[in-house]
């Protein structure tokens, strides 16, 4: 299985670069994983809503670039919401499907253009609240190593 993390911006706190290099040090047993970062746009406080649609725009259009061929799961509050037996049950039916390449995508601060969101196989929300985009890859990081242990019937931490 190939992972890609498709991602608004880079990470700049060392700790989350830390976290997201251990997590995905554990998941070389299971799958080949890859970062695909895009820069982001400048959002300063006090954007119309119109500058806010054109910054998701742009970023959008360097994701959509990044983006190979794939499944395509789209990190956005109104997506769908599971627990991580659910996910790892999400990761898995890919499996039986054939499918052998899947796309985690996670916005920018603004979040992800309506292009993005049309152009993605699935729609994934973690929770209602708003995270930082860089904890996001941590937190995705995290959860996706648990799946495959779950796959697996390896033990977790519950």
């Amino acid at each position: 299985m190939k992972i890609t993390i498709a991602c608004v911006g880079r990470i700049k706190e060392k700790y989350f670069a830390d976290a997201v290099e251990e997590y995905v040090k554990r998941l070389s047993r299971y799958a080949d994983v890859e970062t695909a970062e895009v820069p982001d746009e400048k959002a300063p406080e006090g954007l119309s809503d119109a500058q806010k649609e054109q910054i998701k725009n742009i970023e959008g259009q360097r994701l959509l670039k990044a983006i190979k061929k794939s499944y395509v799961i789209a990190l956005a509050i109104e997506g769908r919401q599971t627990d991580s037996e659910g996910f790892a049950e999400l990761i898995s039916d890919c499996t039986v499907r054939g499918i052998s390449h899947i796309t985690f995508v996670i916005g920018g601060s603004l979040g992800l253009s309506k292009e993005v969101l049309g152009s993605a196989d699935y729609k994934l929300s973690f929770s209602k609240m708003t995270f930082p985009h860089q904890l996001m890859r941590v937190i995705l990081a995290e959860q996706i190593y648990r799946a495959f242990r779950i796959i697996k019937n390896e033990p977790y931490h519950k």
